[in-house]
């Protein structure tokens, strides 16, 4: 699986500093604090999905953007051996929570996300996130504990949850065996950036 050439923390540095945006600037936009953010562009934080939604509509521009989708096609196959693995980081050999690959990186005007996560495990406390849109994840290999408000579970190969993205949301790998989903974001036409 090929992997691009920027890391999502230097996708969002350029494009706040393409924007003119300083870090508080993106944090009051994105309601995502300050030392995240810059943890973020360090390429210290692996975002979740939550963030790189609130941040790609603090940016205005589609989620696929900040993963370099080129979004250029009104159709797009996906061969398992050309999926487009999503770097969260550089070659320095930092580690996080999450990796993505992109399932649509080539459709235009997608009102959907997919995407194949691998969650890892870790031992850190994670911070609930919540944004415009709806989410169902399908999960494929592993454990993963998913908290929406005051409700958790523990969903095993082949249970699927559907939510609103606007509760509370955490979703992480259960146990000390990474976990693999299909994740689907539907990004509300307010998000949307043609």
């Amino acid at each position: 699986m090929p992997e691009q050439n920027s890391t999502i923390g230097e996708k969002i540095k350029g494009l706040r500093i393409e924007q003119g945006l300083s870090i508080e600037d993106v944090s009051k936009g994105s309601g995502i604090s300050t030392e995240i953010i810059s943890g973020i562009e360090d390429q210290q934080i692996s975002p979740p999905l939550g963030n790189i939604i609130s941040l790609a509509n603090t940016f205005e521009v589609t989620v696929g953007e900040i993963f370099g989708d080129s979004a250029d096609s009104p159709f797009c196959i996906v061969r398992s051996d050309t999926r487009k693995a999503v770097s969260r980081f550089s070659s320095t050999g930092k580690s996080g929570r999450y990796s993505y690959e992109s399932l649509g990186h080539q459709k235009q005007n997608r009102h959907m996300e997919p995407l194949l996560v691998t969650l890892t495990p870790s031992e850190d406390p994670y911070e609930p996130n919540q944004h415009v849109g709806e989410e169902i994840i399908f999960v494929l290999e592993g454990q993963v504990e998913v908290k929406l408000s005051e409700h958790t579970d523990i969903l095993t190969p082949g249970d699927s949850i559907y939510y609103d993205s606007k509760l509370p949301h955490v979703v992480s790998c259960h146990g000390e065996d990474p976990a693999t989903i299909l994740a689907v974001i539907y990004a509300e036409r307010e998000m949307l950036i043609f």
